[in-house]
């Protein structure tokens, strides 16, 4: 009996302590409040999990109060860490859509309460793909060990694993890509132990050998065409330099790398001279919302790693007629690294055809320990560079790709402390105005602060993945694998007219 009452007790008092405060006097502090993740006077979509934040700068009694036209939340926190009720959440969010709500920050010290200038988020009426899928892994990319593919929702910042290499011999896992969003087509590289290409069709599974006689590597960055019958492939020889004393840790380079195109149907591996060409490096494939365009980056080769701060790449585009899988005649070049002195990395166009995103670097092809690699928006259409301050840092954006709807932009940032990337949002509005990026909400607000990987390629999902991992894992182990086979594909047509120019 004493227990039970005890235990009562200390349920009456935990109450106590998270009751709702009556503020009646304060001192208006004149500034914004300190949070973490920073969520001040940002877009985000109507179906968006919670944003959980505490203060930085005080870790006493506190509250949180959110206004809206239709209701008021307040929040209390014995510690200033603010966590909202999912499902108050949802309600306040489908309420408001199209508008915004009020958010103010109350602390209180020797019962004495001040008040934090308001600050707003803006609702809007566009949705997000409800799933981010990622890898997580050690920030140093050189000594790691445990690795995954991960799946979180966005809707209520659950996580899930959709594969780990602890079931493969702690192998390396990488490069997963989606067709059009599409969670049932997927592909991943598997390196080393069972190494080879995965691609996952609705249930079924296939794993491929991708090296040919014809090819300088295994497949290595792909793009999915949007028909699903192709995907583009880099293959890389690829090498890196550590640094002991620089800004950026380590740079990653190509010594040499062509494109090549995979048919999903034939399992045959075919190109064009145009994308292949000796003295070039071509790399970072992306096609067009309709098909119809593979882009990809080039550069001269030059010698590495004695001349690799001199590398950059362009910005290049050539048709391609999915029809029966051959290229235009001539490159355009959209981006010219010599003219903008700058080079461009993971060009990535929109759903809706609109716009090309790409991340720009003084030099490289491997922009994600640059601290001065950021976005750039360019509008197909237009032909002009779009304004995007409001989701640059001054530190490493990289990696980012769109949502199925093109409202929405996912990024890898390194603003927080520089070391470990984590994934940032923005909204593109219809008038392509892009909005203050925000960090993927957690349900723990200070989930960010003790959490050390990296988060690597994130891409939308429009609905869970369901993979089965030990099957996966069985079939990797079992299979070896499929040869793909390299075609010509008019290749030799295609080289005489390019030699006849």
């Amino acid at each position: 009996m004493k227990r039970l009452i005890n235990i009562a007790l200390v349920g009456w008092l935990f109450l106590l302590s998270c009751s709702t405060p009556k503020i009646t006097e304060f001192e208006k502090t004149g500034s914004l409040p300190e949070i973490y993740p920073d969520y001040k006077e940002v877009t985000i979509p109507g179906n968006i999990a919670p944003l959980n934040f505490y203060l930085t700068n005080w870790d006493k009694e506190g509250m949180l109060s959110i206004e809206s036209a239709s209701q008021t939340l307040k929040i209390p926190s014995p510690t200033s860490k603010f966590s909202i009720d999912p499902l108050d959440w949802k309600e306040l969010l489908t309420q408001n859509e199209g508008k915004s709500i009020l958010l103010t920050v109350y602390t209180k010290e020797n019962d004495h309460w001040k008040k934090y200038n308001p600050f707003s988020v803006k609702i809007e009426k566009d949705s997000i793909d409800p799933y981010l899928v990622y890898r997580l892994i050690e920030p140093g990319y050189e000594l790691w060990e445990t690795m995954g593919i991960y799946q979180q929702s966005l809707e209520t910042s659950e996580e899930s694993s959709i594969y780990e290499n602890k079931m493969t011999n702690y192998n390396c896992v990488n490069c997963h890509s989606f067709c059009m969003q599409d969670p049932d087509r997927m592909l991943l590289h598997m390196r080393g132990d069972y190494g080879g290409t995965f691609l996952f069709d609705h249930g079924n599974i296939e794993k491929l050998n991708t090296k040919t006689d014809s090819t300088i590597s295994s497949f290595v960055y792909p793009v999915w065409h949007p028909s699903g019958k192709f995907i583009a492939f880099s293959v890389n020889n690829i090498a890196q330099t550590f640094y002991s004393n620089n800004k950026d840790r380590l740079e990653v380079f190509d010594s040499k790398s062509d494109l090549v195109i995979y048919n999903v149907d034939t399992k045959g591996v075919f190109t064009t001279p145009l994308l292949s060409l000796p003295d070039q490096l071509e790399t970072f494939p992306a096609f067009s919302s309709d098909g119809k365009t593979l882009y990809f980056c080039s550069s001269k080769k030059l010698p590495v790693p004695e001349k690799s701060d001199s590398v950059k790449y362009s910005l290049c585009s050539i048709p391609f007629n999915e029809t029966d899988g051959t290229f235009g005649e001539k490159v355009d070049t959209i981006f010219n690294a010599q003219t903008q002195n700058k080079s461009a990395s993971f060009p990535r166009i929109s759903p809706n055809g609109k716009y090309m995103l790409f991340t720009v670097s003084d030099y490289g092809t491997f922009p994600i320990w640059h601290k001065e690699a950021d976005l750039m928006l360019y509008s197909l259409k237009d032909k002009q560079f779009v304004d995007m301050n409001p989701a640059n840092s001054d530190d490493t954006e990289s990696y980012h790709s769109w949502s199925s709807n093109s409202r929405w932009i996912v990024f890898s940032s390194r603003r927080d402390d520089g070391l470990y990337t984590r994934p940032y949002i923005s909204h593109v509005g219809k008038d392509g105005h892009v909005g203050k990026a925000f960090m993927l909400p957690q349900k723990d607000p200070v989930y960010y602060k003790y959490f050390m990987k990296s988060y690597n390629i994130p891409e939308f999902v429009k609905a869970k993945v369901n993979i089965d991992a030990y099957d996966v894992s069985s079939f990797a182990k079992s299979s070896l694998g499929e040869n793909v086979e390299f075609v010509s594909q008019n290749n030799a047509t295609q080289r005489q007219k390019i030699e006849n120019k």
